[in-house]
């Protein structure tokens, strides 16, 4: 098999005289004279191809060349004539004289710029032509970004002795906070899995199962109405420890931060380090709000202001109609506390509160292990030390309102494993498409993920969601019910 002998654009600058083959789009096309130049892009830059009329065949065959056609071209690397050089270009002081072109394949007048930023197109048109909207630098950029810091974060922890494991995408559904996207079984008729609105309870069982360091990069998923900047399916840093107190892991996140800021960002600054603890009732009371911008200069994108909320209400006030968690609003509106839960029903309270907790006295006092970290006014993760002793988890469960039979049902798995020498644990999300939109300076997460869905959950590219065929219904006992009849 003969060996590609590719050369990438960004690899002429140390190959002068050489003879190189690239391969790319069309980017830009220039005529000077009879001579035709035409930038070839490719996944490392631009660089500038010369076509001269004295090679007939191949200048013909570039006269017809236009934008966004797909190229295969060999020539020679010379230096660009004097004056004539792009000092804002990688290869700016280079060109490949060509001698041979293949057409790969042509393109039509594409639907949408893809050379401009973006941002005066409207995001239906770029999200029903995303793979061409995923053409231009800034979101090309973006997704390369966010791999370079998906992969520190990797790093880092594994040096940290955690252990990256996947956990499944189909599961049980349980009433966390969400509703649940659910997924019919054809083999178990009338029964359903649910896709995971966070890894929660395996990365406790995994404690349970001495794993001890646990972390993953995962998908979440969470069937939600359509409000600000949320999608339906977000992917999340998720990490669990045994044996830890709420520093332990706020200091392992927080070392993580400040250390790819430094490695990745050096431009950008991290207002103080370390960063300031601030009670909930701190925030809110001088702020209004539980995530603040702490920023001095709210102007200045390359100003982090991260800092730690802690010491949240374990419970609220059940409000009726509550759509984020209406599995739970039904039991709890049934109960006589009338409560559910802030952040986390796997949560523990802060040890003087556990008293009160396993008593179900002073309810609304009670307060949480939670700690969230923020980040210009953008909550970008949480956690808690967890309820490890199966008695207190139970405990959490009653005081919303749950009867024994949908305890049983809905965490019985867990309250069985934790009988079996469960450690004290706990763990954090962290919430990487927020993150990254921030460092990126972009204005939501849309921007910064590969194929994102409208705000009402749609997917214009694919059109989905989709009716399906009948036959696909009846093989999971499904039928539709037309409500309008």
């Amino acid at each position: 098999m003969n060996k590609n002998t590719r050369t990438l654009a960004k690899d002429i600058t140390n190959k002068e005289s050489e003879v190189v083959e690239l391969m790319g789009w069309v980017s830009a096309r220039r005529d000077h004279g009879k001579i035709i130049f035409i930038d070839l892009r490719d996944r490392s830059g631009l660089a500038q191809l010369v076509f001269v009329p004295s090679n007939k065949e191949v200048y013909e065959s570039a006269n017809k060349l236009r934008g966004e056609w797909v190229i295969k071209v060999s020539g020679k690397i010379a230096k660009r004539p004097k004056g004539m050089e792009n000092p804002e270009l990688e290869t700016g002081l280079l060109e490949v004289q060509a001698e041979t072109l293949e057409i790969l394949n042509e393109a039509d007048n594409l639907p949408i710029d893809v050379y401009s930023d973006g941002r005066d197109i409207g995001e239906d048109v770029r999200m029903k032509y995303r793979y061409l909207d995923l053409r231009r630098p800034r979101l090309n950029s973006n997704l390369k970004n966010r791999a370079k810091i998906i992969n520190f974060f990797r790093d880092f922890l594994i040096r940290k002795d955690f252990v990256e494991i996947e956990t499944p995408v189909i599961s049980k559904s349980t009433p966390e906070g969400a509703r649940d996207y659910l997924v019919p079984s054809r083999l178990q008729p009338g029964k359903f899995y649910a896709l995971p609105q966070s890894p929660q309870q395996y990365k406790q069982l995994l404690m349970v199962a001495g794993l001890e360091r646990y972390f993953q990069i995962a998908k979440c998923f969470r069937d939600e109405d359509s409000r600000g900047d949320r999608q339906p399916e977000f992917t999340q840093l998720d990490l669990e420890m045994s044996f830890v107190k709420r520093e332990d892991v706020m200091e392992v996140i927080e070392s993580m931060l400040i250390e790819m800021a430094k490695t990745l960002y050096p431009d950008k600054k991290i207002q103080q380090i370390p960063f300031p603890r601030l009670s909930y009732k701190e925030v809110v009371d001088n702020y209004g709000t539980d995530r603040p911008d702490l920023r001095k200069d709210k102007n200045d994108p390359n100003e982090l202001a991260f800092c730690w909320v802690v010491d949240f209400p374990f419970f609220e006030r059940v409000v009726d109609n509550n759509e984020a968690r209406p599995e739970l609003v039904e039991g709890s509106n049934k109960s006589s506390t009338g409560f559910t839960f802030t952040h986390n029903p796997f949560s523990a309270p802060i040890p003087e509160n556990m008293a009160d907790l396993m008593n179900k006295k002073n309810i609304g006092d009670i307060l949480t292990t939670q700690y969230d970290v923020v980040l210009n006014g953008f909550e970008i993760g949480g956690g808690s030390i967890r309820n490890h002793r199966p008695e207190a988890l139970k405990k959490v469960f009653e005081i919303l309102g749950l009867p024994d039979e949908k305890i049983t049902a809905n965490f019985g798995h867990m309250l069985e494993a934790f009988k079996y020498g469960a450690p004290p644990h706990g763990g954090i999300a962290l919430g990487l498409d927020r993150i990254f939109a921030i460092l990126f300076n972009e204005p939501n997460i849309r921007e910064v993920m590969a194929f994102p869905k409208t705000g009402d959950g749609r997917d214009l590219m694919m059109q989905a969601p989709s009716e399906v065929e009948e036959k696909q219904l009846k093989e999971l006992h499904l039928k539709i019910i037309d409500k309008k009849k």
